[in-house]
């Protein structure tokens, strides 16, 4: 008979009612060693593809991820192996990521679809728009990313921009009824799709190709364009990471039209190609190259000067192509043959749009214009004009020197370039956030020579410094040597493009281009730049880099080269990216480029849609940063004064033990409840972060001393708890880093109860129930600061509970109960003293549950065995209570000598075996009040526990717990 071949899809793509969908609450997952349940899991077909982590609407979010998450990634790693995304939520707050996605990746979903549609709540807005089961299975297909990056595989899910912008765009391309789609009213003019730099561009055209291959029929072909050899470079890097392009680069970029109307012929879902390439003299028109109506033209930054002199050939060479224009800065007005090939907006994504989802830092600029003043006032408009192209050659570069000579003269005098290069050294290591930096230079030449002059004034910073650490006194000695350690090992190297003659030409002025170009050959400097662990941290550059790269580290750029418009936002956006702690990117402006914002930015006040207003421009002044400071400082004092704390109290107390005293009132205070003990955690960490983005400017010293008091207070509150806070440990390291931050008077060796109680043994923020005295506990209470008391108590009580649960999961009600106590004195139904009240009864409860093993003369594993098989209450006679306790002994007895062997549960055989030893037991042991039912029910129990808890060859829960 005939063999017919039939293709069995896990999920129907295309019809999303065909396929079944089911969410599980509180569903429980064992992991080889751990058990963790879940709180959603959203399944497609039997498949777990989504999990979704709740938090009560008063935590922290980010808790979901640095707490469960982590540990669930950790516990029971399977249920991620066929995870599609992760949604985080606490109610009012929702992120979603990848698997891979560091906390900072995790996105805000604001939109449930193009119209701007939002639920009553962020989860609401969260799960119709990426739960529905289209959207869910449109996500899953056609908008997620296996991206090979330094150090392994990453996986990207669109952002809630990118999903609705490329869906835009591909509607854009589907009226039509065949491959001829797009070309109706349009023309082919599927629109220009503006999504602001550092917002994923580059990813949201593999998402936009990737979707018109899997959904649409036809022989597609991709054609990208570019404008630079470095940028249509990186544009293949990023496509081949992502698996989208399979090709060798050289078999797909196209060097010349006549390669390109070959490539055109043959199979290739996407070619690589310039814009010059579609150059043609005066007077000539462009050939055809293709009358394919397949064929769809993507172009990055479609709007610079050379598209309009290119981009009608375009339209000529590929007469039925589809075009769309991808960018980062919108339209200016008077760009009507951009318009004429790519049509109107398909998709906007501005500057405000992407801070306000964090999916970019915002962006601030200072002057530090030497006092070496430039005469022309005009100058930036007027060499902008000649620099508009990011690579100069030497034609271009004769001409800057000739029409500018006497303004190119004083941008490049020694006298200027040496105080800029001291500026630059100051600026650079007196930074709260100590991200990486770009020196933009005039020209090639200029780069190197600022690189020789930072050089020098580097050595000179070094040997001040190590001059003061003669002198200095203890307590600043840490930080210091922390700095010249920086210093030393930081490195930095001029990246700039080839040119004819380069060693002479720069030989003449007394510059050696010679070992430059030799790291430059030898060395993977981007890659370098790019590692934030790379102390590779200062680069010197002219026109490289300033598009198509992408550094997440890079927080400063040193502007020194006139730009405007366009140029200037793609060089300014790479300090935009979002990483780790960084606040916001900084713009040290050495030229005056934004003397005149608004003229710098003249793109941002067109009629084509970018028109913002004026407060909103993508770049602002620094003084914006401090007001914000100065904002969060009035929010933080504001709440501590809601919660009748008496900062005046600690500024002017007369001697040091009043301060601490005061201190320990403000504390007590600020620790009311949960929600007020967060509220101010987050505010003086407001403080903190912006605190450091403001330095080394010095006008953050009118701050100083009231960003020093909210620090101390959250350490203060952080210490009462039993394991310390990791996510502060950073914060910890910029203070010592930064000597700035410990003023006067505020250096806390100990607190007025550690005096106190030295004496007696007692710690002063954790306490040990193991050689806890409850009545002195209580006498303390009574005396002293209640909160704090409580919030000691109940730090402890957890760490314990934990424990206690762990080994036994029949003490769930104890941890239940602890909640409920928690939750009554944080609605306010208990107060403080009912509350420590409670806690007391409650660890005395504890003391008689950690000693129950003893009482029943049963190991503490052994106890965990015949709670299973007692609870719920089985009504037995002293006798048949020792029957089960026997059970008990001889079950784990043999299950450890014979039956839990290496990996017993991973092998069916094994398991099996585990199964069949627990019925014996449990069979020949049990007394005949187990009713068959029950027995079944208490096999199973203890086969679940056992699996949970016991690894094989001496390896279980137990013994990690010893």
């Amino acid at each position: 008979s005939e063999e017919n071949i039939v293709t069995v899809r896990v999920i129907d793509w295309d019809h999303p009612d065909r396929n079944d969908f089911f969410l599980a609450s509180q569903f429980w997952i064992s992991g080889e060693i751990y058990k963790r349940r879940a709180d959603l899991v959203g399944f497609v077909n039997g498949l777990p593809l989504v999990f979704i982590e709740l938090k009560a609407s008063h935590k922290r979010l980010e808790n979901a991820f640095r707490d469960n998450l982590r540990d669930y990634k950790t516990a029971i790693p399977q249920l991620f192996w066929y995870n599609a995304f992760i949604i985080l939520s606490n109610g009012s707050a929702s992120k979603i990521g990848s698997l891979s996605s560091c906390w900072e990746h995790f996105a805000e979903w604001k939109k449930i679809n193009s119209e701007g549609e939002r639920g009553a709540v962020s989860l609401e807005t969260m799960i119709r728009g990426t739960c529905a089961p289209a959207r869910l299975l449109d996500l899953v297909e056609n908008f997620t990313l296996f991206v090979e990056e330094r150090g392994g595989t990453i996986k990207l899910i669109a952002k809630n921009h990118q999903y609705l912008g490329v869906n835009n765009a591909f509607r854009a391309l589907t009226p039509g009824p065949s491959p001829a789609h797009g070309r109706g009213e349009k023309g082919g003019r599927l629109g220009v799709f503006w999504h602001t730099q550092g917002s994923g561009k580059s990813y949201s055209m593999i998402f936009f190709s990737q979707k018109v291959l899997r959904k649409l029929p036809g022989n597609w072909t991709f054609v990208i364009v570019t404008d630079r050899q470095e940028l249509d470079q990186q544009i293949y890097r990023n496509f081949a990471s992502a698996g989208a392009v399979t090709e060798p680069e050289s078999r797909v970029r196209a060097g010349s039209g006549e390669q390109l109307r070959q490539l055109l012929g043959e199979d290739h879902r996407y070619l690589f190609t310039l814009i010059q390439k579609f150059h043609t003299d005066r007077g000539e028109t462009y050939p055809r190259l293709s009358d394919r109506r397949d064929i769809i033209v993507m172009t990055d930054e479609a709007h610079r000067s050379q598209y309009d002199i290119f981009a009608l050939n375009m339209r000529n060479a590929l007469p039925n192509a589809a075009f769309i224009g991808f960018t980062g800065t919108p339209l200016m007005a008077g760009e009507e043959k951009t318009r004429a090939v790519f049509g109107d907006y398909v998709s906007i994504y501005n500057f405000k749009q992407s801070v306000d989802d964090n999916a970019t830092v915002p962006l601030y600029y200072e002057n530090r214009i030497p006092e070496l003043q430039l005469t022309n006032p005009n100058l930036n408009a007027d060499m902008a004009t000649v620099l508009e192209e990011a690579e100069l050659d030497e034609a271009q570069e004769v001409r800057l020197e000739r029409e500018f000579a006497r303004e190119y003269h004083l941008i490049t005098r020694v006298d200027r370039l040496g105080a800029i290069a001291a500026d630059i050294v100051s600026h650079f290591t007196g930074r709260g956030f100590a991200g990486k930096a770009m020196v933009v230079c005039v020209d090639k030449a200029t780069a190197v020579r600022m690189y020789d002059k930072v050089q020098a004034a580097w050595a000179r910073r070094i040997a001040e410094m190590e001059a003061r650490l003669l002198t200095c006194d203890p307590m600043t000695r840490p930080g210091l040597e922390a700095q010249i350690a920086t210093l030393r090992s930081t490195d930095m190297a001029v990246v700039v493009s080839q040119g004819q003659n380069e060693i002479e030409d720069m030989a003449a002025p007394g510059l050696d281009i010679r070992p430059h170009r030799l790291r430059m050959v030898k060395e993977d400097l981007a890659t370098k730049f790019k590692d934030p662990d790379d102390p590779f941290r200062l680069v010197f550059v002219c026109a490289m880099w300033m598009t198509g790269f992408d550094a997440p580290a890079c927080s400063t750029i040193y502007l020194d080269k006139p730009m405007r418009n366009h140029t200037l936002m793609q060089t300014i956006a790479r300090a935009n990216r979002v990483f780790g702690d960084k606040v916001n990117g900084l713009i040290v402006d050495y030229i005056g480029v934004f003397r005149n914002l608004q003229a710098a930015l003249a793109i941002y006040g067109s009629a084509s849609g970018g028109g913002v207003a004026a407060g909103d421009l993508p770049v602002q002044a620094k003084s914006a940063l401090l007001a914000q400071l100065g904002q969060a400082i009035g929010a933080a004092t504001a709440h501590c004064i809601g919660m009748g704390v008496d900062l005046a109290a600690i500024r002017d107390a007369v001697d040091e033990f009043r301060r601490i005293a005061a201190l320990d009132d403000a504390v007590e205070a600020l620790i009311a409840n949960d929600a007020a003990k967060l509220r101010y955690l987050s505010l003086a960490a407001d403080v903190a972060r912006l605190y450091r983005a403001i330095l080394p400017d010095p006008t953050a010293n009118q701050y100083n001393t009231q960003r020093a008091l909210f620090a101390i207070l959250a350490d203060k509150i952080r210490a009462l708890a039993p394991v310390p806070d990791l996510s502060s440990v950073m914060d910890a390291v910029n203070d010592l880093l930064d000597d700035s931050i410990k003023p006067d008077g505020y250096v806390i060796r100990a607190t007025a109860a550690s005096v106190q109680e030295a004496g007696a043994g007692l710690p002063d923020h954790v306490l040990d129930l193991s050689k806890l005295d409850l009545d002195a506990l209580q006498r303390r209470f009574a005396q002293g600061r209640k909160r704090i008391e409580a919030e000691k108590l109940r730090g402890a009580l957890n760490a314990r509970l934990v424990r206690l649960v762990r080994l036994n999961r029949n003490r769930m009600d104890y941890l239940r109960q602890f909640q409920a106590m928690i939750d009554e004195y944080n609605t306010g139904a208990a107060n403080v003293e009912t509350f420590f009240a409670n806690l007391v009864a409650f660890a005395q409860g504890l003391d008689a549950e950690e000693q129950r093993s003893i009482a029943e003369n049963l190991s503490e594993e052994e106890l965990a065995l015949f709670d299973l098989l007692t609870r719920p209450t089985v009504e037995l006679t002293q006798a048949e209570t020792r029957e089960v306790k026997r059970v008990a002994r001889e079950l784990l007895q043999t299950l450890k000598a014979e039956r839990l062997v290496l990996d017993w549960r991973k092998r069916q055989q094994a398991r099996a075996a585990v199964k069949l030893a627990i019925e014996e037991a449990l069979d020949r042991g049990l007394p005949l009040e187990y009713t068959p039912e029950l027995f079944r029910k208490k096999c199973e129990a203890v086969y679940l526990h056992v699996y949970d808890s016991y690894y094989g060859v001496g390896r279980s829960l137990y013994a990690l717990a010893a």
